[in-house]
């Protein structure tokens, strides 16, 4: 028997349900339906370790091609299963579950798993009909849902560390010891407040690693500085969506841009570095900047419809980037963050970058 999380059974949802819609709708930046923008579904492919399912239209049936096999199966099926299968979604409690109309469906056409080839970047690819160029682009996308947790857009680890130096200060083994056994519930908060009282300010020196730091620099050469000091102001306040932070470091200007014709420096290289994220780009690899072609998302909401954000339209996703993610705090010891320590004769003091989608 199948099982799996919400997420997981989610990517089947999305299956279903865009073959019976035969249509992707485009999202704007509050997850809405954008009016006019709809792209007619000519079919859809879906990778599985079985083979590529190829799902087409043959007027009111769905034509299911894997390998030899073939298969016909009205489009009302798809309408009623993924109806079924939504209405169990919203109702399941615990960490996996399981569906059997669903299954017992799926296994009808030979699908047997939940999740797309993880070999495959894509979770889901789907051939549609440009009504404004008449071309018939092939789109590949991830699948995001909402009716389980908020998945991260960029996962934590000591390679999503910035590096500051503490200057101005000086602080006694004593006054370090003291600084890093604070343990309110607001720590680092607290230990940045303390290493301030003392005079001290924190310098963004590096990144901890220097792939990371160089994909930054390859995206845009401000960005370690700006996201330094997006990070500063996040664990020193109350802000924590990505839109709220960097509308606060454009109005103080850190980088000292001229901005006397209001170009919107900051939120532009912040959108640019979210896209390459949401495309692919991965602190411990090495970045070229080719963005996947077929690179977007598949938004799940809560109440079932699904939004349609890709590179194709790009303005539109970049701006439902920057609205629906926020910074988070991950696990200061797990990945190595948020203490005063000592290396060659300087005080430094690391914070973690983790960014994940507003639910």
């Amino acid at each position: 028997m199948l099982t799996g999380n919400k997420g997981e059974w989610s990517e089947i949802y999305t299956l279903l349900k865009i073959i019976a819609d035969e249509k992707l709708y485009a999202g704007d930046k509050d997850l809405n339906k954008i009016e006019g923008i709809i792209f007619p579904i000519i079919r859809v492919l879906r990778t599985e370790s079985s083979g590529t399912y190829e799902f087409s239209y043959d007027s009111s049936l769905v034509l299911i091609k894997n390998g030899l096999m073939e298969y016909k199966i009205p489009i009302s099926d798809f309408h009623k299963q993924a109806s079924n299968l939504l209405s169990h979604l919203k109702t399941a409690t615990g960490s996996s579950f399981s569906h059997e109309e669903t299954e017992t469906f799926i296994n009808s056409f030979d699908c047997y798993s939940l999740k797309a080839n993880s070999s495959v970047k894509s979770d889901i690819q789907v051939v549609i009909h440009d009504l404004r160029t008449g071309v018939n682009p092939l789109l590949g996308f991830s699948i995001k849902s909402q009716l389980g947790g908020a998945s991260t857009l960029l996962n934590a680890g000591k390679t999503t560390n910035f590096v500051y130096k503490i200057s101005n200060a000086t602080l006694s083994d004593s006054d370090i010891t003291d600084i890093n056994t604070i343990s309110t519930k607001s720590k680092i908060m607290d230990r940045i407040n303390t290493i301030r009282s003392k005079n001290g300010t924190l310098e963004f020196q590096h990144l901890e690693s220097s792939i990371f730091g160089n994909n930054l620099t390859l995206i845009d050469s401000a960005l370690p500085a700006i996201l330094s000091d997006i990070l500063i102001l996040y664990y020193t306040s109350k802000r924590t969506t990505v839109k709220d932070l960097v509308e606060q470091i454009a109005k103080s200007n850190p980088l000292k841009f001229d901005t006397s014709t209001k170009h919107p420096f900051y939120c532009y290289k912040i959108k640019r570095f979210l896209t390459d994220i949401a495309l692919g780009m991965m602190p411990s690899k090495v970045w070229t900047g080719e963005l996947d072609a077929t690179g977007g998302y598949l938004i799940v909401k809560e109440d079932g419809d699904i939004l349609c954000y890709h590179i194709y339209n790009r303005n539109e996703f970049e701006d439902y980037l920057l609205n629906n993610s926020k910074l988070e705090t991950a696990s200061s010891t797990r990945h190595g963050f948020g203490t005063v320590y000592k290396q060659e004769g300087e005080l430094l003091f690391n914070l973690n970058l983790q960014i994940r989608f507003i639910k």
